[in-house]
Formats: C-alpha cells, sequence, structure tokens
C-alpha cells in the first residue's frame, strides 16, 4: 500500500489508470536520482506490477500494463564484510567456563576453520566430523557434498565439545551441536549466540556467521592466493561466486601500497 501511495503522489492529479510506460520510468528515475537504490526501486516497481495486474483482472479495458518491460537499475553489488585475522581470532579466543562456551567456541573456530555456511553448521552430524584426519563432511547448497579440512584449533574446540555434548545430548540425537534441552541447535540460536559474543569480544562491529565464512576465504586466498582451492573448499559451483573475494584481497592491498608506496605517500601529501 505504502508503494502504491507512492506511485499516486508522483502521478499528481493524474489518474494511475491513465500512466503509460515512459511516465513509470520517469518516475524511476526521480527516485534513483533521489537515492533510492535499486534494490529499493526492484521491490517498488513489484508492487506496482501487482497493482497494475489487480486493476487489470477488474477492469480488462484499461488495456496494456505500463509496467511491462520496465526494469529497476541495478546497484552496485557490495563486497562481503571479513574480519581482520586478529579480529578473527580474537573472536574465537573464548575462555570455555561453561558448557555453552565450550560449545560456542567449537562451532566459531569451525566456521572460521573451514568455511562453512550456517545451515551446514546447524545440519552437520557427529559423524560428519573425522578429528583423526581433521576433516569435515558437509552437506551445502543443493544437497552437493564435499569434504573440507578442519584445522587443530577447530578440532580441540571439537573435541572439548564432545565431552560437554555426552552429558546434554537427547537420546538418539545425531546433531554435533546441541542446545540446553539436548536436541539440534537452531540456525538463530547460533547467530545470537555470535552476535553477543562478538560484543564481549570486544568487536566494535555486528558480526554475523556469514562473516565468518567470508573471513575464512579472503584470508585464506591473502595467503595462498589460489582461487580454485578456495573455490572447492566453500562449495562454489561457479569460480565467479569465488572471485568476489579476489576484490577482498585486492583492497588489502591498496591498503599496503597507500601506506607504503613513495608516490601514493606524495600524492596524499598535495
Amino acid at each position: 500500500m505504502r508503494d502504491v501511495a507512492k506511485l499516486c503522489a508522483l502521478a499528481g492529479e493524474k489518474s494511475v489508470r491513465t500512466l503509460v510506460r515512459a511516465e513509470l520510468a520517469r518516475f524511476l528515475a526521480t527516485l534513483h536520482g533521489g537515492g533510492l537504490s535499486g534494490r529499493s526501486l526492484a521491490r517498488l516497481l513489484s508492487a506496482w506490477r501487482a497493482f497494475y495486474r489487480f486493476m487489470i483482472e477488474r477492469d480488462p479495458k484499461l488495456g496494456d500494463d505500463p509496467t511491462a518491460g520496465l526494469k529497476a537499475p541495478k546497484s552496485p553489488k557490495r563486497l562481503p564484510s571479513a574480519l581482520t585475522p586478529e579480529e578473527a581470532i580474537r573472536l574465537v579466543s573464548i575462555d570455555a567456563d561453561d558448557h555453552r562456551a565450550v560449545r560456542d567456541r567449537a562451532i566459531f573456530e569451525l566456521a572460521y576453520s573451514s568455511g562453512l555456511r550456517l545451515s551446514e553448521l546447524v545440519g552437520l552430524d557427529v559423524g560428519g566430523v573425522d578429528l583423526a584426519s581433521g576433516e569435515v563432511r558437509v552437506f551445502g547448497k543443493g544437497a552437493k557434498e564435499r569434504i573440507v579440512p578442519v584445522g587443530a584449533p577447530a578440532r580441540d574446540a571439537i573435541e572439548a565439545w564432545l565431552a560437554q555434548r555426552a552429558l546434554l545430548v537427547a537420546a538418539d540425537e545425531t546433531a554435533l551441536f546441541v542446545g540446553a534441552q539436548g536436541w539440534r541447535l537452531s540456525a538463530r540460536s547460533i547467530e545470537r549466540r555470535l552476535a553477543a559474543w562478538a560484543i564481549k569480544q570486544g568487536l566494535a562491529r555486528h558480526v554475523h556467521p556469514h562473516m565468518l565464512r567470508h573471513s575464512f576465504a579472503s584470508h585464506v586466498l591473502q595467503s595462498s592466493g589460489d582461487l580454485r582451492a578456495v573455490q572447492e573448499m566453500l562449495g562454489h559451483a561457479s569460480i565467479a561466486s569465488t572471485q568476489v573475494y579476489t576484490h577482498l584481497d585486492f583492497q588489502a592491498l591498496a591498503k599496503v601500497y597507500d601506506a607504503a608506496h613513495p608516490r601514493a605517500r606524495r600524492k596524499k601529501a598535495k
């Protein structure tokens, strides 16, 4: 209703029943020029399309749909936000003084160590982790299976959690990470715990589970430069999905360049 009210306001004294495609395109351009993002305009245009479909169904005499063929401008693609290595280490360095802290450290260590999605963390069973070989077997998007290495700190954290899990887990529950009642931990619970620990550990920004995945990818890529290996570990079907992390890598290089290159220093001094 708010989006339709916006359309009526833009139309002024003119009836929305008589608007043509060129006028709607001009409205979109005006809103875009006023700072509305491509994503917001796409939602607005979707509401307008639904509105005109509704009117045409009720009164076929209205004729053609003026929203047909209209497209919202694309928003610039935002780079995924990642923690610095120092922030990531501080986040996972939890003093595990109770079973929840032990569990949370294991979750965060594994997410950062192996770049798992939130859904993969939630769906992971005890049998999916092989601490002896240092591997985790997960099912990603499209139920595609992949095996990802697990670092030593994450293996230690998981081993400590397994001892606590044995005291909590409900009968027949196979989930690796369980809550106080012994059942599989929910995605929302992990999100809340991570956000709370980020504050407690002194990180000055909101941290969500996918940020740990981004951090894993960007840190491994910065260290190795092996885009294909990062693609395999993330479970991306296309290398194009992984290439966004090359931009994160370039940002880090640009900071070093600005701080160290003589020409960059002279440019700043002017």
